[in-house]
């Protein structure tokens, strides 16, 4: 019997967590069998906190905002002023200090307007907050995590177009882990792993969705969601969101559109996910250039599987031995690359 990775199950690589995902084929063959059930709308709340000029509830309230808006959360999960805990008596038992602050960023005032719904020059003017968050936060922290969570499914609890931005004194894992992963094949390779992963994709073209001059947004070899995808800078290199230029910038704005637009057309649905982006490191101790081994690059995580309603759920094999999949990042890439580049509710 010969191998064939559509149809015979196999583990895949990820180079840059280190770790495995089993990939079974043949437990579904077709992205979805037709079903197209909607979701309950959700409906932005009359008093919605986040929108212009509403009373949050520690008693603030938003201005009249007609772009994007940042403001400290008022539940944050860091505070940048608390005690460290006492030095570890024992090696099971290790504590550390953690110190940060955590904001929230209103994409639109409009409550309804995601971002495939959202113009070119509004989903601009997100990009251009997350490079200026980046760079302030940067000089004083070490890791500056950007991510949206979108959708009910995702936990989100408020539709209201927004991400959120925690800075941290310390690496969290997900950094970590893909630090000391890209460090290890830069040094061995002499190159950066993600810049030579995006030649190699570049030149397959099987698991590219959208791609333009300065961006590609593709589904890894190494997926694990479903229709999981990152997005890689062709140009340049650069390391971190403040390195991105004007160009780049734009550039950013249009892929986001159009890959969201294809999001929401799979299955006519506001389509949920977690995304985020992943840089070098921040902070006093980091400088520009010092980090070759890294490319940023952004990672939508959606886990809607067969329709609307039907998602995948990371548990059981998942949880207590590795990531799995059915369906194959080629399958996945193809199913969205064919999805109509006009949002549904404009057609």
């Amino acid at each position: 019997m010969q191998f064939e990775a559509t149809e015979h199950q196999h583990n895949r690589y990820n180079p840059l967590k280190d770790e495995w995902i089993l990939v079974s084929p043949h437990r579904c063959k077709r992205p979805w069998s037709g079903q197209t059930e909607q979701p309950p709308e959700e409906t932005p709340d009359p008093n919605n906190p986040l929108r212009a000029g509403a009373v949050r509830a520690n008693g603030q309230k938003n201005p009249p905002y007609t772009s994007t808006y940042v403001f400290p959360n008022d539940f944050p999960a860091l505070l940048e002023r608390v005690p460290d805990p006492p030095a570890s008596e024992h090696p099971l038992f290790v504590s550390a200090p953690a110190k940060g602050t955590c904001r929230v960023m209103c994409f639109h005032p409009d409550s309804t307007k995601t971002v495939p719904l959202m113009t070119v020059e509004e989903i601009l003017a997100v990009v251009q907050e997350w490079i200026s968050q980046s760079r302030e936060l940067g000089r004083r922290y070490v890791w500056v995590q950007i991510f949206e969570n979108k959708g009910a499914v995702m936990g989100c609890s408020n539709p209201h177009p927004h991400c959120q931005v925690w800075a941290s004194s310390f690496l969290p894992n997900e950094p970590r882990v893909k630090d000391r992963c890209q460090k290890e094949y830069y040094d061995k390779h002499g190159k950066a792993m993600l810049v030579e992963y995006l030649e190699q994709e570049l030149i397959k073209k099987e698991r590219i969705v959208v791609e333009d001059e300065h961006w590609v947004a593709l589904v890894p070899y190494w997926a694990s969601w479903p229709y999981e995808t990152m997005l890689l800078p062709k140009n340049g290199s650069p390391q971190r969101m403040k390195d991105l230029d004007e160009d780049q910038t734009r550039s950013l704005a249009v892929v986001m559109k159009e890959l969201n637009t294809k999001y929401d057309n799979l299955f006519n649905c506001s389509f949920p996910y977690s995304m985020g982006w992943h840089g070098a490191p921040t902070g006093p101790q980091h400088q520009a250039g010092d980090s070759p081994h890294w490319l940023l690059h952004g990672t939508y995580l959606p886990p809607l599987l067969r329709s609307a309603t039907i998602k995948k759920f990371m548990v059981g094999y998942e949880m207590l031995a590795q990531p799995q999949r059915d369906l194959t990042p080629e399958l996945a890439a193809d199913t969205l690359r064919k999805c109509h580049a006009v949002h549904y509710k404009l057609r």
